[in-house]
């Protein structure tokens, strides 16, 4: 029996089913990818280690996670899926199969379609070769660590991807939530969003007690990837804190200039800066606009039980 396509070796398939353009939901295209990638009804039929799930539904998943986090698929709406202009232009450069380095690498080419988050700042100029681990060199643990950082990883963009497709009020809630998940709502605060039409250059605002005598202040930006908040940006939620508060929190999705953090560290206002990398990573760890998908135990011998 031939090997099971890699989620990598399930990308052109999946174009290929979506390249007439018709949106359909992933439940409806993925026996059609199975036929497109010529599993046999063996594969087909192949489940995961964990019992819970078809192989190949769980690689065209992260397949399809892989190709619209970059702009090769689009999200019409919930669980369903649309080929894009970059998603063509793949299956011209690659009719025989694409690995995500490749798709990567055309990411940095800005006249590309192609869309590569870059969440950590502008792209490096790193001469530095990339090295491959092989999975094989890896011990079980680490394996699995690199797994769940991976996961991470994938969520995270997509997380990035949503909040810049929802509209401002969605994205202002949305911190104000994870701030009061994180706890500076203490036990007994509360959080709210200020009308959009007159909040000062203030969007979120946190008590931490009952009677608001300690307060959180919050500017949300939903900025793209290619949107920098400035120096003069900061300058407007620091006037807007005047009399108000001597502190507060500047979010957004994309990034700060080098200037506004500059400013940021030196400005008697004490400003917290979260950039986009920083946001998702924020949520994934506090649970917000995420949930707990499988959970898996570790064992090991009880050495006290055989001492």
């Amino acid at each position: 029996m031939t090997d099971m396509p890699s989620w990598e070796g399930f990308m052109i398939p999946t174009l290929r089913v979506l390249s007439d353009g018709i949106e359909r939901h992933w439940r409806d295209f993925q026996p059609l990818v199975a036929n497109e990638a010529r599993l046999t009804e063996q594969q087909q039929t192949q489940m995961l280690p964990s019992g819970k799930g078809l192989t190949f539904h769980n690689r065209i998943g992260w397949g399809v996670s892989f190709l619209t986090n970059v702009g090769a698929l689009q999200r019409p709406k919930r669980g369903h899926y649309q080929i894009t202009d970059a998603g063509r232009e793949l299956i011209r450069l690659f009719p025989n199969g694409v690995r995500e380095r490749e798709i990567k690498a055309l990411g940095e080419d800005p006249d590309s379609p192609i869309r590569v988050y870059q969440s950590s700042g502008p792209r490096a100029n790193n001469t530095e070769p990339v090295v491959e681990v092989d999975a094989e060199a890896l011990t079980p643990i680490e394996q699995v660590q690199s797994g769940i950082e991976r996961i991470h990883e994938d969520v995270a963009t997509d997380l990035l991807t949503r909040l810049q497709g929802k509209e401002p009020g969605f994205f202002e809630q949305a911190v104000v939530d994870l701030l009061l998940a994180m706890g500076y709502g203490g036990t007994t605060g509360t959080g709210s969003v200020t009308q959009l039409s007159n909040d000062g250059g203030i969007d979120g605002v946190i008590d931490q007690d009952i009677l608001g005598l300690n307060r959180v202040y919050i500017q949300a930006k939903r900025y793209a990837d290619g949107n920098t908040v400035l120096r003069p940006d900061l300058q407007a939620f620091v006037g807007a804190l005047s009399g108000k508060a001597d502190s507060g929190v500047f979010i957004t999705t994309s990034r700060f200039s080098a200037g506004a953090q500059e400013y940021a560290e030196n400005v008697p206002t004490r400003i917290i800066l979260i950039n986009g990398k920083r946001l998702t990573s924020l949520m994934i760890r506090y649970g917000v606009g995420v949930q707990e998908r499988e959970t898996y135990k570790v064992v090991e011998v009880d050495e006290d039980f055989f001492a």
